[in-house]
């Protein structure tokens, strides 16, 4: 190596704390995310597609899902999306936590059906909404520059 010349390291990312609207308005803008709860005592994890609408999480779901054949009362559950590149390791990643319970009034489960396309092919009649009563998240910045070298700032 030449004399002068600084090794490339990879710099990480800065987390800064979101606030829950912030939070709640990045989870708004993305389709997908991930739904946690438990089946048989084990926790169990399940991509889905969601809408925020009134400050809760909505999802679709099917008759067989191990969400709805829990019970038909509320369930505590996670829910989690994010957007991070894994080539600048920025982005941010959003986590709920709340009681989940099936929608069964025939006008709100209408309403959530028209604004909430399935991405699978399958029977997707049934609507779940996510009521959050804990939210965090992360935004995840790029490092300045003092993270190439080594140091932190003064």
């Amino acid at each position: 190596m030449k004399a002068g010349k600084v090794p490339a390291t990879r710099a990480g990312a800065r987390m800064v704390e979101l606030g829950r609207e912030e939070a709640l308005e990045l989870l708004a803008n993305v389709p997908l995310g991930r739904v946690g709860f438990t089946r048989q005592a084990l926790p169990v994890i399940r991509p889905v597609n969601h809408l925020v609408h009134g400050g809760n999480v909505v999802i679709r779901t099917h008759s067989g899902s191990g969400l709805l054949n829990r019970s038909l009362g509320p369930e505590v559950v996670a829910y989690e999306a994010d957007e991070i590149d894994p080539d600048t390791h920025t982005g941010w990643s959003v986590v709920l936590t709340g009681v989940a319970t099936r929608i069964t009034d025939p006008d709100d489960l209408a309403r959530c059906q028209s604004l909430l396309v399935p991405w699978i092919d399958a029977e997707m009649a049934h609507m779940v909404r996510i009521v959050p009563e804990l939210v965090t998240g992360y935004r995840l910045e790029a490092a300045t520059s003092w993270a190439r070298v080594g140091r932190p700032p003064p």
